[in-house]
């Protein structure tokens, strides 16, 4: 894998945010996530919502990088 690109980052929110939504609605949700399918119930919604944290700071740090208005700093002396 190459890597995490803003683009994959912010699929992985929508499909996180789809969970949390369709599990607000109903007692299930099926997901399928890189060939792995998944169902979900009321008790994860815990794990949706790390897992929506996870995605959406990869999405704040790699929008700022595509920016220019990262967060990391080069100090020299």
């Amino acid at each position: 894998m190459a890597g995490i690109t803003l683009a994959i980052a912010e699929a992985k929110l929508a499909v996180w945010l789809a969970a949390e939504e369709a599990l607000a609605t109903s007692q299930s949700y099926e997901i399928e996530v890189e060939g792995n399918r998944r169902q979900l119930s009321r008790a994860d919604l815990g794990q949706v919502a790390k897992r929506i944290d996870y995605w959406n700071g990869w999405v704040v740090r790699l929008g700022g990088l595509a920016t220019g208005r990262s967060r990391t700093r080069t100090i020299i002396n």
